[in-house]
């Protein structure tokens, strides 16, 4: 099966058919993403801002990381659930969507950022937790993560107003502007 049957079968799907027939059930998927998605991305704010030193060194980032973590990923389970369904419902617009396409690349992005963090600088940890500044690797990360996830936010709030993107002119239409 090639990834367009794919595509069409998860459309023709029956969590795609009650996405689509309910009245109630797309904004109510769409607002537990949207809260999921906004919890997720305020816990990662608040490790990244320490691995900045924002506000201070003085609270370890150890205990920041272990306390943010668990709504963490109890948020990123909701919003992968929910976006999974909402892509279900219009699975082949969303699929030739190119601000889909971007979004699910930055959350790529999002994970290696952090495995590479958790790999290497965090192994460190014990130099920096508290009361020293952070080391450049770890300040990269969190500026890092910052900039992705923002952009997450916008190029996902493009996927509801786009049904994707054709940059091809039709053959047709005059571009020859003269004045």
């Amino acid at each position: 099966m090639d990834l367009t049957s794919f595509v069409h079968a998860i459309q023709a799907s029956a969590p795609a058919e009650w996405m689509r027939t309910s009245l109630k059930a797309m904004p109510i998927v769409e607002s537990l993403h949207v809260l999921a998605a906004a919890t997720l991305f305020g816990t990662i704010l608040i490790v990244d801002l320490r691995l900045l030193g924002l506000p201070n060194t003085r609270r370890p980032v150890t205990v920041v990381t272990r306390e943010m973590l668990r709504f963490t990923w109890a948020s990123f389970c909701v919003s992968i659930i929910a976006g999974s369904l909402m892509f279900a419902a219009n699975a082949s617009t969303y699929y030739g969507n190119t601000a889909f396409r971007l979004k699910m690349l930055l959350l790529i992005c999002a994970g290696l950022n952090m495995a590479f963090f958790h790999a290497v600088t965090f192994r460190t940890v014990g130099r920096w937790d508290k009361d020293t500044p952070t080391p450049f690797g770890a300040r990269t990360a969190g500026a890092l993560s910052m900039l992705i996830w923002v952009t997450v936010i916008f190029v996902a709030r493009w996927i509801g107003f786009t049904k994707g993107y054709d940059f091809s002119v039709p053959n047709n239409v005059d571009i020859n502007f003269k004045f």
